[in-house]
């Protein structure tokens, strides 16, 4: 089939499938579709096909839940670090400060592995610990 412009495609030879190797088929627009391509065709249906992959990819599995929690909890860690130095160096660490905000403000998920948690718990609780006291500095001065 050959494109000559605007009138769209021309046909030289007569409607004949065009065959490649390997007994692939491709068919004309003029000749009929075998009847197993339709029916195959009929039976898929994309719609419930792609809400369903949706679907999965919106449930996430223990070990991803895991991997958030650690990542946040090391954040947390970090921000610590980062007002640590920041204090150490006699600067109010306004910056670490937000930043240390944020992070605690982030969701926690939930691990079904009990020492985890509590070691989380105890992240969470220093950062608290460390913002309460930003604002006791703060209100002091």
């Amino acid at each position: 089939m050959k494109v000559t412009g605007p009138s769209g495609p021309s046909s030289p030879q007569a409607a004949r499938p065009a065959r490649a190797s390997g007994g692939f088929s491709v068919s004309t627009p003029g000749s009929a579709a075998p009847a197993g391509a339709a029916a195959s065709a009929a039976g898929v249906s994309g719609v419930p096909g792609v809400s369903a992959l949706m679907a999965l990819q919106g449930v996430e599995d223990v070990t991803e839940r895991r991997r958030r929690a650690i990542r946040r909890g090391g954040g947390l860690l970090d921000r610590l670090e980062e007002l640590k130095l920041a204090l150490l160096q006699g600067e109010a660490g306004e910056g670490a400060l937000d930043r240390l905000t944020r992070t605690l403000r982030e969701e926690r998920p939930i691990d079904a592995d009990p020492g985890l948690n509590s070691l989380l718990d105890q992240i969470d609780l220093r950062a608290a610990v460390e913002l309460a006291k930003a604002d006791l500095r703060r209100s002091a001065a």
